[in-house]
């Protein structure tokens, strides 16, 4: 019994790409599809982090590879993809995971703040997506996993045009998922709640209030960490998701049911 449910996880030998996989959820997800078997490429901006990134899986006994990549232009997207496949010869697996967020009242947030995070946010989702997609489509099998947000169905102070960001990617993740199912290529998103990471840590060291207010405010009484996002992640990556597509799975302790 255990091995037949085992077969359903297995993603021993496919070839998966994290965006952002340097670090936090993006770095955790990289990890638990290479505990899964998957050999992982980390593709993100900084060439030195990204190879932290692959030697800290390599050390741990992982196949992965660090390609630098900026995903708001399209050349660099394309030569990553290009890249991959003269290393690899295929691509199984693409994580969306890169993003930034600018907090701010909705009307304070600055134009480069804005473009920013359209081109990093969404544009870099529709790049990378585009690239890939047409692998995959040529193999006619895929499974792409977007990383939205709760507050893409939610709202939440200072966090604006963030959030409108990542309702876009929710809704192109539906509208990829209906396009390429014909080629057996699944695409979902998962919405993370408030997750604690390297990149808020400050924030929350330097007011502890608004961290224990967020976590009054969901149903389990904790902020996420990026564990709790992996193993959602191997599940939209393996066999075990072929008939979901199109869907936002909320990772959030319970917070958008409130």
């Amino acid at each position: 019994m255990g091995e037949n449910l085992r077969k359903y996880f297995d993603l021993e030998g496919r070839v998966a790409i994290v965006t952002g996989g340097n670090r936090g959820i993006g770095f955790a997800i990289a990890c638990a599809l290479a505990d899964a078997g998957a050999w992982i490429v980390i593709a993100n901006r900084s060439e030195r982090e990204g190879q932290e990134a692959a030697k800290r899986l390599v050390e741990a006994g992982a196949k992965a590879i660090a390609v630098p990549t900026d995903v708001s232009k399209k050349a660099s997207v394309e030569q990553m993809v290009q890249r991959v496949l003269q290393e690899w010869g295929r691509i199984d697996i693409l994580v969306n995971n890169a993003g930034i967020v600018a907090r701010g009242p909705v009307e304070a947030i600055s134009e480069e703040e804005i473009d920013q995070m359209y081109t990093i946010n969404l544009k870099g989702v529709y790049l990378a997506s585009v690239a890939v997609g047409q692998h995959m489509k040529e193999r006619k099998k895929g499974k792409v996993i977007n990383i939205s947000s709760v507050i893409a169905v939610m709202a939440l102070p200072e966090r604006g045009f963030y959030s409108a960001t990542k309702a876009a990617v929710s809704q192109l993740t539906r509208s990829f998922a209906l396009e390429w199912a014909p080629y057996r290529i699944n695409v979902n998103a998962i919405g993370p709640g408030t997750i604690r990471t390297e990149l808020n840590r400050a924030y929350f060291e330097a007011h502890p209030e608004d961290a224990r207010r967020l976590a009054d405010a969901i149903p389990l009484k904790r902020l996420g960490v990026p564990q709790d996002i992996a193993p959602l992640a191997i599940y939209l990556a393996s066999d075990a998701s072929d008939y979901v597509t199109g869907q936002t799975f909320l990772v959030d302790g319970g917070w958008s049911a409130v």
